[in-house]
């Protein structure tokens, strides 16, 4: 059964107007136990950030709220997850107005 909480720490607007929907590299990767994830929306809209699983099974979202148009950064922390999540791959994934963008990230205990 997924878990639909949503975890978000340190949700910070970033300077900069973005011309186009962007989500990097989370950094540190490999991360323990704690990641930044930076992110642009070129338009306002309601935006998604979930972490799923190797196998395609979702595990957290991070954002799911309307957005104005803005660069942004979340950081989570999975101690927050009482060891939920073990050592692995996992894949985030930015949605907003009909685009999607996905990236790989690491945790190693």
């Amino acid at each position: 059964q997924p878990n639909d909480s949503i975890l978000a720490v340190n949700l910070k607007s970033l300077s900069g107007i973005p011309t186009q929907l962007n989500l990097s590299q989370n950094y540190p990767n490999p991360f323990n136990p704690s990641t930044k994830i930076q992110y642009s929306i070129a338009n306002s809209g309601n935006v998604k950030l979930d972490v799923y699983n190797i196998i395609g099974k979702h595990v957290l979202s991070l954002v799911n709220s309307y957005q104005t148009s803005g660069n942004y950064e979340v950081e989570f922390s999975t101690d927050a997850l009482k060891n939920k999540l073990t050592s692995g791959i996992y894949i985030y994934t930015l949605k907003s107005n009909n685009y999607t963008i996905s990236k790989k990230m690491v945790l190693m205990k």
